[in-house]
């Protein structure tokens, strides 16, 4: 924004139910002191306007007035990127207000909603939807007291929210509604579908930033249940109001909820400022291994995201915006459980999601790592989809160009983001016995089977005591725990770096798939590629561990082989697991990389599934 820019806030415009009018406007005294109570500005300084039609809702037989209902404006649902861009906003309220809550309903609820229409207080609420002179009426009287063009945020009670809702397609068309409130709305009630509403209303509208509705228990006329029953893409939102039916269905008792005052407050004002606050703020903090895993791959995301374009770069850059704010709320949430200050790599990453217009920063260069160590990190960002749950394929060509850039300006050169990837490719043409099977596969579900032993066995995964006693995760995993981070990065640095026995606990695991087992497989044999490619002598411990495991594979098979049906699905799997790690066994030892039985303390035993060749020595 250029210095000295005028900032124009939306005009406020408040819709009633059914009665006067709420003459007293004690809605807006309440909302106005919940702005101020959390830190929005209050209603002092807003234009509000309080249409009053109560009059035009009552039946009268002198009237001679033969007005029209307002057309609908054409062309106003979305598609394509602006669909896109209406679901970013609305994921972003939901950021701001919680999550999503349309409420289970039921029948006597909605048995009261459609009975009450009837009763002679509603009388009004009966005249609109049936009349099409007074709802032509209430049109008219509304429309001539709103602005032509410009800003609303629109607040909808009770049958003001039926009426704005059937408002919304035949407002001016320079006029746009910034955000769009309803409180105790019948909408979820098919008797409220007036004029075909829900048909007209099925897919967001190109002048609404955003609907928001909110609901209680205790309000008869919202029937347990919010809007999005009827129309699917509003944001449904539980609040309490009293227990008495009258005050809990009153606009005064929703607008004095914080939650209404901050999606009003939004729309009116923007996002608040949001930052924060480093304990020592002249004290440098050092980055623990979590913290620099998710630098790392939010980096790693952000090169692709940069060679990306159109469509597939608006989506992406959706997913890894939710992505970055997911990952640096976690981390807040961690530490500050543990009292830890945050590191300012942290802390500049941080933003207000709730803000749709607010730009996720740009991840910094990753921290140099030695060749040894950045291997194994590399080859577990690349091995997973780090953007879960979203799920968006990029060419391997844009992922081969990204990771070069990274280890290039990490000072590793661009040559080993080009050899892990051949690794990886390698590896997987070994376990599917195909040079031309997509590594992305495995990547895909190298996440499960570490994933589903973290959330089975909380923060540590426990290797068969027969292998290694009990090893537990690296720093990554243990800061954490499986309710926190979603998707790949709740089992980062386990995947390769957790020790001896890994391979054999996901292989042993009831909650794993072969094709689990075949991931783990894959990113083991390919850092056994890399550190023989990059002379680094640790090829030794991935031969150690695939033998150990095919050793408890053949085990396992032959005690469930002599209680099961020949032809259990069971034991089919275990034939698979044994034939990977075979195949992955020759190949370590028609490359070089099989240890010679003088460096072993006892020799494993042969198996009938494959003669191990021991070494010649001088």
């Amino acid at each position: 924004m250029e210095s000295g820019a005028i900032v124009t806030t939306p005009t406020l415009v408040y819709l009633h139910g059914v009665g006067r009018g709420d003459l007293k406007q004690e809605w807006k005294d309440q909302l106005s002191q919940g702005l101020a109570r959390i830190g929005f500005p209050s209603l002092d300084d807003v234009t509000v306007l309080n249409p009053v039609y109560a009059d035009d809702l009552w039946e009268d037989p002198e009237a001679q007035h033969n007005f029209a209902v307002p057309p609908v404006q054409k062309h106003m649902t979305l598609s394509g990127l602006e669909l896109l861009e209406f679901e970013r906003r609305t994921a972003a309220m939901e950021t701001r207000l919680g999550r999503h809550n349309r409420g289970a309903g039921g029948a006597f609820p909605e048995a009261v909603v459609s009975r009450s229409v009837e009763l002679p207080l509603f009388v009004q609420a009966r005249n609109f939807l049936n009349n099409q002179q007074i709802r032509a009426q209430v049109h008219r009287r509304i429309l001539e007291q709103l602005p032509t063009e410009g800003e609303i945020v629109l607040l909808g009670h009770s049958l003001g929210s039926v009426i704005a809702a059937d408002l919304l397609r035949r407002l001016p068309p320079e006029l746009t509604v910034k955000g769009f409130v309803t409180i105790g709305s019948p909408l979820a009630n098919g008797q409220f579908n007036v004029d075909d509403l829900f048909k007209l209303l099925r897919t967001p509208l190109s002048n609404v930033s955003w609907w928001v509705n909110f609901w209680s228990g205790s309000d008869p006329v919202a029937a347990k249940r919010g809007v999005s029953v009827a129309v699917p893409w509003v944001l449904d939102f539980r609040v309490k109001t009293s227990l008495v039916p009258g005050p809990g269905h009153s606009s005064r008792e929703y607008c004095a909820n914080d939650a209404v005052a901050e999606a009003i407050g939004f729309g009116l004002f923007g996002s608040r400022s949001k930052e924060i606050v480093l304990a020592e703020k002249n004290l440098q903090i050092p980055l623990n291994d979590a913290e620099i895993f998710v630098l790392q791959a939010l980096r790693y995301c952000y090169l692709i995201l940069q060679r990306l374009k159109g469509d597939e770069a608006l989506r992406y850059e959706y997913a890894l915006r939710e992505t970055q704010d997911r990952l640096i709320e976690e981390i807040k949430s961690r530490n500050a459980e543990e009292g830890r200050p945050i590191p300012k790599e942290i802390a500049r990453l941080d933003f207000d999601n709730g803000d749709p217009n607010a730009a996720a920063p740009v991840p910094g260069l990753s921290p140099f790592m030695p060749k040894e160590q950045a291997i194994e990190r590399l080859l577990e960002i690349i091995g997973q989809n780090l953007l879960l749950p979203f799920e968006i394929e990029v060419p391997e060509k844009i992922q081969r160009e990204a990771l070069r850039d990274f280890t290039a300006e990490t000072q590793l050169g661009s040559t080993v983001g080009a050899d892990i990837f051949d690794a990886l490719q390698m590896a997987v043409g070994v376990v599917s016995g195909s040079a031309k099977s997509n590594w992305r596969k495995w990547g895909a579900f190298g996440v499960g089977a570490a994933a589903l032993t973290a959330a089975t066995g909380g923060l540590a995964l426990a290797a068969v005591p027969t292998v290694a006693g009990v090893a537990t995760v690296a720093s990554t995993l243990a800061a954490f725990g499986p309710g926190g981070m979603m998707g790949g990065l709740v089992t980062a640095g386990t995947l390769l770096t957790v020790g001896g026995g890994s391979l054999t606990a996901g292989v042993l695991s009831s909650v794993n798939t072969t094709e689990e087992i075949e991931a783990l497989v894959v990113q083991k044999l390919s850092l056994a590629i890399l550190w023989q490619r990059h002379e680094i002598d640790r090829t030794h411990e991935v031969w150690e561990e695939f033998a150990e495991a095919e050793r408890l594979i053949v085990r396992e098979h032959t005690r469930v082989k002599n209680v099961s049906d020949s032809s259990s699905p069971i034991l089919k799997a275990f034939e698979q697991q044994r034939s990977t790690i075979e195949r992955a066994l020759k190949y370590l030892s028609d490359h070089g990389m099989e240890p010679g039985w003088f460096e072993e303390l006892e020799p494993p035993a042969p198996t009938p599934f494959l003669k191990l060749r021991a070494k010649k020595t001088d």
